[in-house]
């Protein structure tokens, strides 16, 4: 069963990737253009990439357990990274058909049908990846931001295949065919890179946007006022979850239940600002004080 929109948009992604792949390796066999060719082995692994999105999802989801007390919410980088590998390997086999293929240019075969094929699968791919990139941000999803942006750069190649193969119909210059091949090979290997370094920088901790800080020591400012101060703000994304800590110091003659007040009333502030924020909070005494003059410290980059 798919529990939550995040997981029927995945599996969306599955159904939309088979369309497009029929169209454009219909669009290939009709032409026998090497640069179609290209694009629908980019597709192949559109469906593949999105196969491995909704398994991440579905992971993602898992509450914490007890191998995983953080909860799963990093399988979406993985997935994220394991796109990033199948570009690549794809961006190789497109460019080595295009290698060969400069030797051996020859006409298109039925070139106006296959080009209006490709055309649609392109508008299809166009919608859905406007679609998983919206999504991914509102939803803060990288698997399938990753789906989507990667759906994006396929259209921005398709188009430029598009416009080259009828640059070359027009010219008589049919080794385009192949060179077009090429640049979308070596287009598809810098996505591909791109990916997997954006999805390696989440894995190691990266700290939140600088907006979302920001946002985070207002809330913190705006709810602590019978706190001494706030210090060691620290944050951290894994995937849609948003890992908060920070020391709060309090009067050391004031009891554990005004202090844990305070926590809750910090924590409910926070969760309401920050989607999936997971705050933790260390109270201290008086003497721990750090700051002189500001009550909240700035936000540290962990």
């Amino acid at each position: 069963m798919l529990s939550n929109p995040l997981q029927r948009l995945a599996a969306g992604s599955i159904a939309v990737a088979l369309v497009v792949l029929g169209f454009k390796t219909l669009a290939w066999w009709l032409s026998g253009s090497v640069a179609l060719y290209s694009d629908a082995v980019e597709s192949i692994v559109n469906v593949v990439a999105a196969l491995v999105a909704l398994l991440a999802v579905r992971i993602a989801d898992r509450p914490a357990d007890r191998n995983h007390p953080f909860g799963h919410h990093k399988a979406e980088y993985i997935a994220a990274v394991v796109e990033g590998a199948l570009i690549t390997v794809a961006a190789y086999a497109v460019l080595k058909a295009a290698w060969f293929a400069i030797a051996a240019a020859k006409p298109l075969d039925a070139p106006l049908p296959a080009l209006v094929t490709n055309g649609l699968a392109s508008v299809i791919n166009a919608a859905w990846g406007w679609v998983l990139v919206r999504a991914g941000r509102q939803h803060g999803s990288p698997a399938l931001l990753a789906d989507g942006r990667h759906l994006l750069a396929d259209v921005a190649s398709s188009v430029g295949v598009l416009l080259g193969l009828v640059t070359a119909l027009a010219t008589g210059l049919h080794v385009l065919d192949a060179v077009l091949a090429g640049i979308v090979g070596g287009f598809i290997l810098w996505a591909g890179w791109r990916l997997v370094a954006e999805s390696l920088d989440g894995l190691m901790d990266r700290a939140t946007p600088p907006d979302v800080a920001a946002r985070l020591r207002e809330v913190i400012a705006a709810h602590s006022h019978e706190a001494i101060e706030v210090h060691d703000i620290r944050t951290r994304r894994a995937g849609r979850a948003t890992f908060i800590e920070f020391h709060l110091v309090v009067d050391g003659q004031m009891s554990v239940a005004q202090s844990h007040g305070i926590c809750d009333r910090l924590e409910t502030a926070i969760a309401a600002a920050i989607d999936g924020a997971i705050t933790t909070i260390h109270v201290e005494p008086e003497h721990k004080r750090k700051l002189r003059g500001s009550r909240v410290a700035g936000h540290s980059e962990h």
